[in-house]
């Protein structure tokens, strides 16, 4: 046993935790140390070198027992100290959206990488091309990564960056690839023509003419407006133009409007033209003229000529109407009619008439009409009029009921009424009757026979009037009968009424 001294159990018991943190970072020279943890024996002979027993043999290990042990009173560590404020990175895509004579309008994304210190805004800085004098444009710091650079002088052309600015300072600056021109983009012209006013536009005389024409184009083109090729009387239209459209306004249309109207949008070199057909139209005038040509039978021929006045649109046609001499009362006799000659048929015989024609167009017909001078008198001849012989039919005829009374139920107290039709000529005498007993008279029955509907309302019936009741008609061609029974009930009890 002498493997297992006593003296070195005592020693591994002093400090068997430090000589295992301190041989824990050693490299091991062997494979050996891999199963030490699992040999309880060779873990104990390892702090044999502690008691100076063999310290020239191993020297090599002695130092790092010695370094271990030195820092055992453990000093407070220093504060962390906070990350660099750094600036972010260049905003990126930078470009221009938009421009006019006065003003740029640019674009960015953001940059991509901002870092710990954020990100507070941007600054916008411009230059004329060919210095170096950058200034700024913003005087807050530009939080959204659009801008518009206002105030410019037409023409310049303007050095643009932006920088972010957080922290950290200024970013790297990102600038436009070259100068920009403030100037409009130019678009050439273009004339949005509504569907409605591609073809002619027809209005009645004293309506308001309001005409509104949009059109495209930058900068805002120059619009006007001609007539027939010549400028407008503005006494009469109304332009107004705005950067979208120009209207057009009469107030109170006339037929000297009438026309083709040009408008004419230009922008530098380019333009663009529409035109607009205006028809003004009024009720016609009457025709010229209207004359009896022929008179014959009862037919009478006609003529007239076309008036002088269209009312600025086509004739659709003619109304003609005749007027008895005795009465005065015009009556149309054609409408719509197209020609200029009609004959006029089926006049009476020994009446005189006179005859007038109106024009019509698109607004309707003319106010006033030209009448015949002369009048055209339908002669009598010497016909004998002989009307013919018709048989008179015989519709005398024996009574028939069409509909039979019909059996019925009622309580006591409750009217009731029994009903049936019946034909016959001539008209049949009715009479009613109970139990084959003539009713007369009675008041407790009312008896009613209105175009052939016969009716026998018997009031309030009591527990004796039940029975067979008969309706008969007669006449002098024959008799007919009816008959239905009526059956008269007690009114049901309750059962606490008996009580």
């Amino acid at each position: 046993m002498p493997s297992k001294p006593a003296p070195i159990k005592k020693a591994a018991k002093k400090e068997p935790a430090k000589k295992e943190e301190a041989k824990a970072p050693e490299p091991a020279p062997e494979p050996a140390p891999e199963p030490a943890p699992v040999e309880a024996p060779p873990a104990e002979a390892a702090p044999a070198p502690t008691e100076g027993e063999a310290p020239a043999a191993e020297g090599e290990a002695a130092p790092p027992a010695e370094a271990a042990e030195a820092p055992v009173p453990e000093e407070p560590k220093p504060p962390t100290p906070p990350p660099p404020k750094e600036p972010t990175s260049a905003p990126v895509d930078l470009f221009v959206e938009d421009k006019n004579d006065t003003s740029v309008t640019i674009i960015w994304s953001q940059p991509e990488n901002i870092g710990a210190s954020g990100l507070d805004g941007y600054t916008i800085e411009v230059c004329k091309d060919g210095t170096e004098d950058w200034k700024a444009v913003n005087e807050e710091l530009q939080k959204s990564s659009r801008f518009v650079i206002k105030n410019q002088t037409t023409g310049d052309r303007l050095k643009i960056r932006v920088v972010a600015v957080n922290e950290g300072g200024r970013s790297p600056p990102v600038s436009l690839p070259e100068p920009v021109l403030v100037k409009e983009v130019a678009d050439r012209p273009k004339v949005r023509l509504p569907r409605f006013l591609r073809q002619r536009y027809v209005a009645n005389v004293g309506d308001k003419i309001n005409l509104t024409i949009p059109f495209t184009g930058k900068p805002k083109p120059v619009v006007t407006w001609t007539k027939n090729g010549q400028p407008l009387d503005t006494k009469r239209v109304n332009i107004r133009s705005t950067e979208r459209d120009s209207i057009l306004f009469i107030r109170a249309s006339e037929r000297e409007d009438s026309g083709v109207y040009e408008m004419c949008v230009k922008v530098d070199d380019f333009e663009d033209k529409a035109q607009i057909t205006l028809q003004i139209v009024e009720l016609p005038g009457p025709p010229a003229t209207v004359k009896i040509v022929d008179t014959w039978g009862f037919n009478v021929a006609l003529e007239w000529t076309a008036p002088k006045d269209n009312g600025n649109t086509e004739i659709t046609g003619y109304t003609v109407q005749k007027a008895d001499k005795k009465t005065g009362d015009w009556f149309t006799v054609l409408e719509h009619y197209n020609r200029l000659n009609a004959t006029i048929s089926d006049l009476i015989m020994g009446n005189t008439y006179k005859f007038r024609v109106f024009s019509e167009n698109k607004c309707g017909m003319s106010e006033s009409a030209a009448v015949t001078k002369e009048e055209a008198k339908i002669l009598k001849t010497g016909i004998d009029y002989k009307p013919p012989d018709y048989k008179e039919r015989d519709f005398s005829e024996a009574p028939k009921f069409t509909t039979s009374l019909a059996d019925r139920a009622t309580t006591v107290g409750y009217s009731t009424k029994l009903l049936c039709s019946v034909r016959g000529s001539p008209k049949p005498k009715i009479v009613w009757m109970k139990n084959q007993m003539i009713i007369g008279d009675d008041p407790k029955f009312r008896q009613i026979c209105v175009q052939g509907i016969c009716s026998l309302e018997i009031r309030k019936p009591g527990n004796f009037d039940g029975g067979v009741y008969s309706c008969r008609a007669k006449n002098d061609h024959g008799e007919a009968t009816v008959s239905c029974k009526l059956e008269v009930k007690q009114p049901v009890i309750a059962d606490a009424d008996k009580k």
